[in-house]
């Protein structure tokens, strides 16, 4: 039996499955260390991640889907996630 994966839905997979192998090594990492503050160093640095793996997968998800939805819904989509940016930031 052959399953097919469209392009977007494996690009988001994968994404999605670094970006857990990242966070299970941080964790690792700080079990390692055993230190308050180079687990909260490391923490600091998921923080990082976090966005950049929203918005990569988004956009993924965005091209995959054009076409298939209003312009309206992606912009607001779009609008979204720049606002979650925006707050994290402040």
């Amino acid at each position: 039996m052959i399953v097919f994966i469209e392009k977007a839905l494996l690009g988001i997979i994968l994404i999605r499955l670094i970006s857990g192998s990242i966070e299970i090594t941080a964790a690792m990492l700080m079990m390692k260390f055993n230190d308050l503050e180079k687990a909260f160093y490391i923490n600091s640095l998921l923080a990082l991640v976090g966005p950049i793996i929203l918005v990569l997968t988004t956009g993924i998800g965005l091209m995959g889907l054009s076409g298939k939805v209003p312009l309206t819904k992606s912009f607001t989509l779009i609008a979204g996630v720049l606002l979650i940016i925006y707050s994290l930031r402040k």
